[in-house]
């Protein structure tokens, strides 16, 4: 199974930052039907459609995924970043195929139709703006399972992400394990890492839909601050 997973990803944005990026809760953001919707390219968009998987959309503060039958609120004032991370990660080769060391496999109808993608990404501010608190996040990605031979269940998806995750510098706090959200069974896995006097933590939930690995992970300051987000998340009739 290769090793690589968007725990790198997240990890390196947090760390390193970039430009732009939207804020949720400013004036003609959070009420505004196109301006939602223009993270998701459509390239995405159409190969989304080819693959069964839907690439979502964030509208009035929630990000929705019918495929998936998800929603994941967005706080008030958090930046937007999901278009930026996929396009850097096209053009520079950063991200998961970076740190593997393969050239990207992307074709030209985007990462959805067999390689990987962000669905979303959120954090509390600016990467590049630096504070004294842990910069909040919120990502979920879609890895196709064929980028992992032998992946029969998202317990196996736990292995080289925390091999990962130890390479960056986290501890595990212990080993995955089930976890309910509402009526569906999902892995956990829960992480932490100092930075001089803070502590991140990090959580990790992933489940298997459409022919991906559905992974969901925020970042927060505290215990309490990543549970909250993780209370954000829901899925839809179930």
């Amino acid at each position: 199974m290769s090793v690589g997973s968007w725990l790198v990803l997240i990890v390196l944005l947090l760390i390193s930052g970039f430009g732009g990026g939207r804020i949720y809760g400013q004036t003609g953001a959070q009420g505004s039907s196109s301006s939602s919707k223009s993270h998701v390219k459509p390239g995405a968009r159409a190969a989304a459609g080819e693959s069964g998987l839907d690439a979502g959309d964030v509208v009035n503060g929630a990000y929705r995924n019918k495929s998936l039958g998800l929603i994941g609120k967005i706080p008030a004032g958090w930046v937007l970043r999901t278009e930026e991370m996929n396009s850097r990660d096209e053009q520079s080769g950063t991200g998961e195929n970076a740190q593997i060391g393969a050239a990207p496999d992307r074709t030209t109808e985007g990462c959805l139709s067999g390689c990987s993608t962000v669905l979303v990404a959120a954090f509390s501010r600016p990467p590049e703006a630096r504070g004294e608190d842990v910069n909040s996040s919120i990502l979920i990605a879609a890895e196709s399972v064929a980028k992992y031979p032998g992946l029969k269940d998202a317990a196996q998806y736990f292995g080289p992400l925390t091999e990962v995750a130890k390479a960056q510098g986290f501890s595990v706090d212990e080993e995955p394990y089930e976890f309910a959200l509402g009526s569906r069974n999902l892995v956990r896995g829960d992480f932490h890492k100092d930075v001089g006097s803070r502590v991140m933590r990090q959580s990790t939930l992933a489940f298997l839909s459409h022919g991906y690995v559905v992974s969901i992970t925020v970042i927060g300051g505290t215990e309490d601050e990543v549970e909250e987000l993780i209370d954000g998340v829901s899925f839809a009739g179930r």
